[in-house]
């Protein structure tokens, strides 16, 4: 029963803050494009400044989600409260002055580090497990209370710490933490993105076959953004070894970049390519191409931000171009691609499955399966969370 008060209580709480740190991203986001030509030429010293910040002043909360696996493996004991204010604003500076990043890995460590504080409320006789049930009742709600997806979000609690294992005896205070969340950030004016797919497809064997191929190329982006990120953070550090002069360099290349590519239009978050792409307007046949290199290259060499809705965003995209080549339905190749390149680059399956239910409605789930089971089998157990623990 504790469990599910504090599951109430995380939710509301995380679900206050999602929704502050949510929508003064959205307010940046759109104050950056307004203003792009006047921000974009200093991301590279906004860089700067919040590798200063990391690296002088907020110790271990420098490891970000690092740190919450850590914690989750029992390696640390503590998630710093200072966590939360160093990740949030570092990540509206790389939104306001340009970089390619997303929002949910922020959710996810606020929602982590206000569930770990509550440790001490719980009875002696119960604390054995209490920390893991914590992080993955926070984690949904941070996930929840940002997209507004609460079923996505428990299992994405429950798969997140843990290839091939679910945290069931989080499940209840999870959910219970998820929708809470939802509903708070809800009320408080978050938006929810929601695109009803409406196709009927017929499960015919060319079709299944169609949706195989799909699912495996999704998968194979997905992994293609998990080992580029690895490289370039590699690569970044062996050939920039100061981090200030790293951070600078890269930056100022990002900003030419950036505007050089149809004058920001792979800034911030790709919720414009989402929204493209769904709408059926032009697209570019390498809009997930560029989306996917330049958030990889932003956030690996200190700007902070998460990876998820770019990985909507490269996914969605992704599917518009599979729509010239595969005979199905554009919507469902682009929704399909928004649920399956996360789930595959997170080495998540039903997480995924349930987002693109929650977003595109459940009447797609059958679809949206097949094509995920491909896409995560083609996954290979890689993730961008590095210490994502594998059960044999």
């Amino acid at each position: 029963m504790i469990f599910i008060i504090l599951g109430l209580l995380i939710g509301a709480i995380v679900g206050v803050i999602d929704t502050v740190f949510g929508r003064v991203l959205l307010w940046i986001g759109d104050f950056r494009n307004l203003h792009l030509n006047e921000l974009l030429p200093f991301l590279g010293i906004v860089g700067i400044g919040i590798v200063v910040g990391y690296q002088k002043f907020a110790g271990k909360a420098a490891r970000g989600m690092t740190q919450v696996f850590m914690v989750s493996q029992e390696s640390e004991e503590n998630i710093p409260l200072r966590l939360i204010p160093f990740v949030t604003v570092a990540t509206w500076l790389t939104h306001l002055f340009g970089g390619s990043a997303g929002r949910e890995g922020v959710a996810v460590q606020i929602g982590a580090t206000m569930a770990h504080r509550f440790q001490a409320w719980i009875p002696e006789k119960s604390k054995k497990k209490s920390g893991q049930i914590l992080l993955v009742t926070g984690v949904a709600a941070g996930f929840g209370g940002l997209f507004g997806t609460p079923i996505a979000a428990t299992f994405f609690g429950l798969e997140l710490f843990a290839q091939g294992q679910l945290e069931l005896e989080a499940a209840l205070p999870a959910l219970v933490a998820a929708f809470t969340a939802s509903q708070v950030s809800a009320q408080l004016g978050l938006e929810k993105f929601e695109h009803n797919v409406d196709v009927a497809v017929a499960m015919t064997p060319k079709n299944l076959i169609f949706l195989m191929i799909a699912g495996i190329l999704f998968g194979l982006v997905g992994n293609l953004f998990i080992y580029l990120q690895k490289k370039t953070k590699a690569l970044a550090g062996e050939s920039i070894k100061n981090p200030y002069l790293r951070v600078f360099v890269v930056g100022v290349a990002l900003s030419f970049i950036i505007f050089l590519l149809h004058h920001g239009r792979y800034a911030g978050l790709g919720t414009n390519l989402i929204s493209e792409s769904l709408g059926g307007k032009p697209m570019y046949t390498y809009d997930w191409l560029l989306k996917l290199l330049l958030t990889v290259v932003t956030l690996s060499v200190g700007f902070q931000g998460g990876e998820v809705t770019p990985l909507f965003a490269i996914g969605s995209s992704f599917g518009w171009l599979l729509s010239s080549f595969i005979p199905l339905p554009g919507q469902l190749l682009m929704g399909a691609g928004y649920m399956a390149v996360f789930g595959s680059a997170t080495n998540t399956l039903l997480a995924p499955i349930f987002i693109g239910g929650e977003v595109f409605g459940y009447q797609n789930i059958p679809y949206f399966v097949i094509v995920m089971l491909f896409a995560y089998f083609i996954n290979r157990r890689a993730s961008i969370y590095g210490l994502q623990r594998v059960v044999k």
